[in-house]
């Protein structure tokens, strides 16, 4: 058995934590400093945090490949099974233009520009956010906004403003439920805690959006309808996080945020031609103005209404139980690790939930989407085998951090770090959300700055009597707000507008707007520590 030790550097937690933090600064350098790709940064970040697991923290070497192998696997199950799944789902929707169908009826909801926005870059960018994530809401909402006639450089700040909230939750759940993996936590008392922070961006970020498109006459003439938009999906948002399915929190959110919205009086009538000519500088596309049938637009909603269905479906107590007697758990092989205090650490076994998985059911939901919308068979694999092209590079990146997560965290090192830095004492809980804000804007990715920071957060939180729930949460709820500052994001919405070379301009409007939010969420996250708000906590 391997015994964790914290201070194996010189008897010293300082230079412990120093050697320790070597993995990190290597990826945070190579990403930041050196703009390099964020797979090669992974795999180079794995090679350092293997190097001071065995050398400094004195893991054997074949227990630092076991716990590396272990990463790897859970990044490709269930984490990036779920990611393929939800973008087949996705990329079949667009084979068969039942996207464009769905565009365009959103398109028609509304003529009023602000109101547009709502609709397709938080509403409809919160459903692409839930089934995709990874960039493609940002890429997709400033294509449609742009189309709507949009100005390019406004159509893509507001897309990325718009990709705050639901991101936590996104892709399926898996930035919490690789949170959960990595920290030891039960899934739905990490989703729990987000589902009471997150909603509360909610409110917020709708606000912001009509005041990104229209200053203060937007806010003055809309603020009814974006308010109830993000009142709506702030408590579906919390509801289901925290009593259905986190993996459904987006979906519902975003389906109950819009039809919020459209309820409000007012909302739908015609705008001012004063307000539809100074806010969109564009050319509008003539193919929002083609008709769609009824039946064709049914077509186009119903691989969300599946998803909803079965998902729903396997919450049932008996359903949930039936499926959960496919999960299979076993001893990881070449891994018997003890923590500082002699016991053994739960990563010693490993549990793989073939059907019950997020990833399996969307799955289930992609095979009846391919014969709802008519995508013959031979189709529907080819897109299937097209989007693990696609994310080929994300699958990289994915598995490469979570290596070097699992390497980090059953080697010590992570606990090393949490120790040093829970001296923080109660300014950690104002710190937290910021921690996951930085790992967020560098990596491009809430899972991946969850991989890395997670098992810290917690150890931190422990060590200062601080709630490990809560910590671990803020991490992935103040990384939100750095999605949008992400060198990754940045330029996935330039090039999505023809705007390549202007990330620089992107970042210098976006940039007041996160850390305004993520100043938010430090204090949500503070008051949830103390007894002005612990009551909002389960």
């Amino acid at each position: 058995m391997f015994e964790q030790q914290l201070e194996p550097v010189a008897d010293s937690l300082g230079l412990s934590a120093l050697v320790a933090a070597l993995p990190l600064v290597t990826v945070l350098v190579l990403l930041g400093a050196v703009r390099m790709k964020a797979h090669r940064a992974g795999l180079i970040g794995l090679a350092v945090a293997a190097l001071v697991g065995w050398l400094a923290f004195g893991m054997p070497i074949g227990q630092t490949v076991s716990a590396g192998a272990q990463g790897i696997v859970f990044g490709l199950f269930p984490i990036m099974w779920i990611v393929v799944n939800a973008l087949w789902v996705y990329r079949m929707t667009v084979r068969t233009q039942h996207f464009d169908i769905l565009r365009r009826s959103f398109g028609r909801f509304s003529d009023d520009p602000r109101i547009q926005a709502l609709v397709v870059a938080f509403c409809f960018g919160a459903l692409l956010e839930a089934l995709a994530g990874f960039g493609a809401p940002v890429a997709i909402s400033a294509v449609m906004l742009v189309a709507i006639g949009f100005d390019p450089v406004k159509a893509a700040v507001v897309a990325l403003v718009a990709n705050t909230a639901p991101v936590a939750f996104g892709a399926m759940g898996t930035p919490v439920v690789t949170l959960a993996q990595v920290t030891g936590l039960p899934l739905d008392s990490v989703a729990s805690v987000v589902g009471r922070q997150t909603p509360l961006l909610a409110v917020v970020v709708p606000l912001v959006l009509v005041w990104l498109v229209d200053g203060r006459r937007g806010l003055r003439e809309t603020w009814a309808p974006a308010l109830a938009c993000g009142l709506a999906f702030g408590v579906a948002q919390f509801v289901a996080s925290n009593y259905v399915s986190a993996q459904l929190a987006d979906i519902g959110a975003a389906l109950v945020g819009a039809a919020a919205l459209l309820a409000v009086p007012g909302a739908r009538k015609p705008a001012d031609e004063a307000v539809r000519t100074s806010v969109l500088t564009g050319v509008r596309s003539e193919d929002l103005d083609v008709e769609d049938e009824r039946r064709e637009v049914v077509r186009a909603y119903a691989p969300y209404g599946l998803i909803v269905v079965i998902f729903s479906l396997a919450q049932i107590p008996p359903i949930k139980d039936l499926l959960a007697k496919a999960t299979q758990s076993f001893d990881w092989p070449f891994l018997d690790v003890a923590d500082s205090e002699g016991k053994p650490v739960g990563a010693n076994v490993f549990s793989l939930p073939l059907i019950s998985t997020g990833g399996t059911l969307v799955l289930i939901a992609g095979l009846l989407t391919a014969g709802v919308i008519g995508l013959k068979a031979k189709d529907a694999v080819k897109e299937w085998a097209a989007t693990v092209h696609e994310l080929r590079y994300a699958i990289l990146t994915v598995v490469s951090v979570l290596a070097l997560a699992y390497v980090m965290n059953l080697s010590g090192q992570a606990a090393t770090i949490g120790h040093f830095v829970a001296a923080a004492g109660a300014g950690l809980a104002f710190l937290s959300p910021v921690l996951g804000w930085f790992g967020v804007a560098v990596t491009g990715s809430d899972t991946s700055a969850n991989a890395l920071f997670g098992a810290l957060q917690v150890t931190a939180a422990r060590e200062s009597g601080l709630s490990p729930e809560l910590l671990a949460a803020a991490n992935s709820s103040g990384g939100v707000l750095g999605k949008m500052i992400s060198p990754q994001n940045l330029t996935i919405a330039c090039a999505a507008v023809g705007l390549a070379g202007k990330e620089g301009d992107l970042l210098r409007k976006v940039l007041p707007w996160s850390l305004g939010l993520l100043l938010v969420m430090c204090l949500i996250v503070v008051g949830q520590s103390t007894f002005v708000l612990d009551w909002m906590l389960p």
